[in-house]
């Protein structure tokens, strides 16, 4: 389906299984076995350097098909990536679902990011709600190229 939301549609297409997972697959092993043994202290040490960052869930709202909806979501994506480029969003993922249209992991505390996403265009409009929770990760973690 080609349209107004081509963009999440699209990004579908090009999920590909990462390095860790062909390797494993190789060897015969299957998916959520473990590739190597890992200690309580690298369990303990990663632990301890998680960071706190904010989690924002768009959802569809209802008025998601309004007149002019085109022209208004692409002004939220164009302030997403904005967002991004400014450091604010580290990670920017779109879903391909009837219910939720995006997850973010923001670097600013939950009230700027709820604050930040209140202000977003879809949210505004209707088209789009979100809810934002604390969350925890570890610096350096990072989507598979």
């Amino acid at each position: 389906m080609r349209g107004e939301f081509e963009l999440y549609y699209d990004i579908e297409a090009r999920i590909r299984p990462t390095p860790s997972q062909r390797d494993r697959e190789a060897r015969g092993g299957r998916l959520g076995e473990p590739v190597q043994t890992i200690t309580d202290a690298e369990i303990r040490t990663l632990a301890e350097s998680a960071k706190p960052y904010s989690l924002a869930i768009l959802r569809w709202g209802p008025d998601r098909h309004q007149d002019g909806a085109g022209g208004i979501e692409l002004e939220h994506q164009r302030r997403l990536v904005g967002l991004r480029a400014e450091g604010i969003i580290a990670v920017l993922c779109p879903v391909a679902s009837d219910s939720v249209c995006g997850v973010l992991i923001m670097t600013v505390p939950p009230t700027e990011a709820m604050s930040l996403m209140t202000d977003d265009p879809c949210v505004r409009a209707g088209m789009m709600t979100c809810e934002v929770h604390l969350c925890h990760s570890f610096p350096g973690d990072s989507l598979p190229a």
